[in-house]
This record gives structure tokens, C-alpha cells and sequence, in this order.
């Protein structure tokens, strides 16, 4: 498994400035988590999604090519930094049911 995590440089109030994914050893998502500009969490995994966050249709390019759009900055993180977001995804959700 491989976990990145990217910073979407835009300035769309709908779309998400902070993607973060597990990766499987072919590059396709596992889990991810979106964070908006609002602060707004949103993930996806093989267990459904919260709102329309979803996983990605295709593999994930390496690192190297999403960095080289001046769009993104892209890095890889450890799990422990992955699990943290991905339970704070799931913790606040939980909360808005």
C-alpha cells in the first residue's frame, strides 16, 4: 500500500483542496478523504462514501506526474498520517447523522 496525501491549489469554493488516498500495489484507490475549503470532510472506501466523494475510476498516476502540474503538490505520507484523517473523516460524519 502506498498513502498520499495532495493540496489541490484552486480557487472552486466546491471542490476539495486536501486529497488524501490509500493506494493499492497497482495505484488504484483504496480510501480517500476529501477536505473543502469550508472545512467540509468527505471519503470514500469499499464500504460506501459520504457525499459525492467516490473512488477513482482509474489508477492514480505516480507522485512524480501529479506534482508536475503547478496545481498540486504532491507527497507520500505514513499510515498512521492516513488512518488519523481517515478516522477523523469517519468521526465526523458519524456525528452528522
Amino acid at each position: 500500500m502506498q498513502y498520499i496525501k495532495v493540496k489541490w491549489i484552486h480557487s472552486f469554493p466546491d471542490e476539495p483542496v486536501w486529497l488524501y488516498s490509500e493506494l493499492d500495489d497497482n495505484r488504484w484507490e483504496v480510501r480517500k478523504v476529501y477536505i473543502f475549503p469550508d472545512a467540509t470532510i468527505e471519503y470514500a472506501g469499499p464500504n460506501g462514501n459520504i457525499g459525492s466523494t467516490i473512488l477513482g475510476l482509474e489508477s492514480v498516476p505516480p507522485l512524480e506526474e501529479i506534482a508536475s502540474d503547478y496545481e498540486f503538490i504532491a507527497h507520500e505520507i505514513s499510515i498512521d498520517e492516513f488512518e488519523t484523517i481517515w478516522k477523523k473523516a469517519l468521526s465526523v460524519n458519524d456525528n452528522m447523522e
